[in-house]
Formats: structure tokens, sequence, C-alpha cells
């Protein structure tokens, strides 16, 4: 397989211009817990930036259903590490929008980070379930269990997690080893912070949209 066929098979990369490198994207209204959550007032997913501006448009729609589509093909390992290997890019975000489906989907995952070590990966999940599985994650894939509600404290039983505050919130400067993110003053990009993909960092507090 080379490139342009892998790329045909797992229907794309996004490059989001906020992030350092390349990321994966599926559709949000495929969420299992966050198609929930959106319903819910108070909620981090109420609001969902996944579900509206340029996340809608057609053509965006159709690239994340084909996505999701291509996961079940027997050959969507290989060919999603082939082509993260191919960018040489040191940062890789799964899901700047969407999250994982099942067990299946988790342990493909893991098994791309395997296959790409020279890469830093970093995943969000409202999914707790995955927590069972925390044992088999790779060393180079940070997973960070979001927190359901706005100004929800993070759980203590992940070792890495993210939450999201209101503004005015001083919630992140209580939990040891927490920072903020610093984007929305840097022109809402990442610039050379690297906090979503460091284990040392223990949650990443993000202000609300």
């Amino acid at each position: 397989m080379n490139t342009k066929q892998a790329l045909k098979l797992v229907g794309g990369l996004s490059k989001p211009s906020k992030m350092p490198g390349w990321a994966y994207g599926l559709p949000a209204k495929e969420c299992k817990t966050g198609s929930k959550l959106v319903k819910v007032k108070g909620s981090t997913c109420e609001g969902c930036y996944a579900l509206k501006g340029c996340y809608v448009f057609k053509v965006v729609q159709e690239a994340q259903y084909r996505r999701l589509a291509s996961i079940k093909h027997d050959l969507w390992t290989g060919a999603m590490a082939l082509l993260i290997n191919s960018k040489k890019s040191k940062w890789f975000r799964w899901h700047d929008s969407g999250d994982v489906q099942d067990l299946d989907h988790l342990t493909k995952i893991f098994a791309v980070c395997r296959l790409t070590p020279e890469t830093k990966h970093w995943m969000p999940t409202r999914e707790a379930w995955v927590k069972k599985y925390m044992d088999q994650c790779p060393e180079n894939l940070i997973v960070r269990f979001s927190a359901p509600m706005v100004d929800q404290a993070a759980p203590d039983t992940w070792p890495n997690t993210s939450t999201v505050e209101s503004p005015g919130s001083m919630r992140a400067t209580h939990i040891q080893g927490s920072q903020r993110c610093p984007a929305p003053t840097q022109d809402n990009e990442c610039k050379d912070c690297r906090a979503c993909w460091d284990p040392e960092v223990k949650n990443v507090a993000y202000g609300q949209h």
C-alpha cells in the first residue's frame, strides 16, 4: 500500500490550524456519550463546536462519515500508521471531533500508536469504559478523560484528564499538576505549548467556548 491508497482507505486526516501537527476527526453526532451530553444543560458538550461552523459543511460531513465507515476495514490500522509516519510529525491528535466508538476501535488506535513510535499521540475521550483498558495503552499515547460538566472537578482515578472552566473560574489553580490552556491568549493556537501531550500534566483546563 502506498500513501495515496492509505489516504483513500482511511478517508483522510485533518490539519487544525491551532495545533502543531495532524489530527483525525469523526462525526460528532456519532459520539456515544457526547450525543447524550449535548442535550444536557451545563455539560461540556452543550453547544459543541463540532456541530456548527465549518464542521456542518456537506463536504466535511461526508469526509467524516467515510472515516467512520473505514474503521472496520481490515487494513485500517496499517493505513493509518503509514499516513502518520509519512507526515513525519511529532504530534498527533485523535478526534478533533468525535470520539472512540468501541473496544475494537480503541484496540486499533493503540496498535496505530505502537506503529508510529516517533509520534506523540493525544486522545481526549468522554467514554469512561476506556479506563478498563489503560493498562494496554502505549507510552506514546496520552488519553485524557474529559469531565462531562463545565466547572466539574476532574476525576482523580484517571492518570490524565481535562476540564472546562466557565469565565472567572479558579478551579484549575487548585488541582495539583493542572495547567490552563494558553491558546485563548495566543491567537487561539498551541504555539510552543504541548501540555495536552505531556503525561506529567495531570489536568488541562480549557476555557468554555
